[in-house]
């Protein structure tokens, strides 16, 4: 599990004004909460949100005036309303040693079986909750669709998640399916119905 620095300054609950001159500066407005944590709010460079890795990873948050870095996971962030500028940033302080819950993107890896018999793969979940200790957060979960045949789904309860991480997300809820090519059901309705 990577994890990177991030600097921060301290933010007083200050005007709008104060806020837009900030990000003038390239700083954005972050929250850091999490559980047995006291509250607190920051100012975090804006191209060190931009430049940070895909997947997950832990931040070693330095914040001016503290001696101790707070780890923390990037939980949310906002966006302005077109969707291309990030406004404000929610961090979750973790506690080493200390179980909480986590999403972690899921990779599909393979070609489906039922893809080659002329199935559409079709990814219902790109992400599940799992619930682990900080250092053992996956950075993504890898699964394999090789097996997968035409009409198979495959279920979350059918994922194997590494050592020390339990998954929180529901069994049942659909990972993803084969589907049958959409002519042959088109063709099977249309013979149901002059039968």
């Amino acid at each position: 599990m990577q994890t990177i620095e991030w600097k921060a300054l301290p933010r007083k609950k200050g005007t709008k004004s104060e806020v837009k001159q900030n990000r003038m500066k390239g700083l954005i407005p972050a929250e850091v909460y999490g559980k047995g944590h006291p509250n607190l709010s920051v100012y975090i460079q804006k191209k060190a949100l931009l430049s940070r890795p895909h997947g997950n990873f832990l931040i070693n948050l330095l914040v001016e005036g503290d001696p101790e870095p707070k780890l923390c996971v990037l939980k949310d962030i906002q966006y302005n309303y077109l969707g291309d500028e990030p406004i404000h940033v929610d961090l979750y302080e973790v506690t080493s040693g200390v179980e909480f819950d986590i999403e972690v993107p899921v990779e599909f890896v393979g070609k489906a079986k039922g893809v080659e018999k002329g199935g559409i793969f079709e990814a219902h979940l790109h992400s599940i909750v799992v619930r682990t200790e900080p250092k053992n957060i996956p950075e993504k979960i890898v699964v394999d669709v090789s097996n997968l045949d035409l009409g198979n789904v495959l279920h979350v309860r059918d994922i194997t998640p590494p050592e020390g991480v339990k998954i929180m997300t529901h069994g049942e809820e659909v990972l993803a399916v084969v589907a049958e090519p959409e002519e042959e059901v088109a063709e099977e309705t249309t013979e149901g119905a002059s039968a």
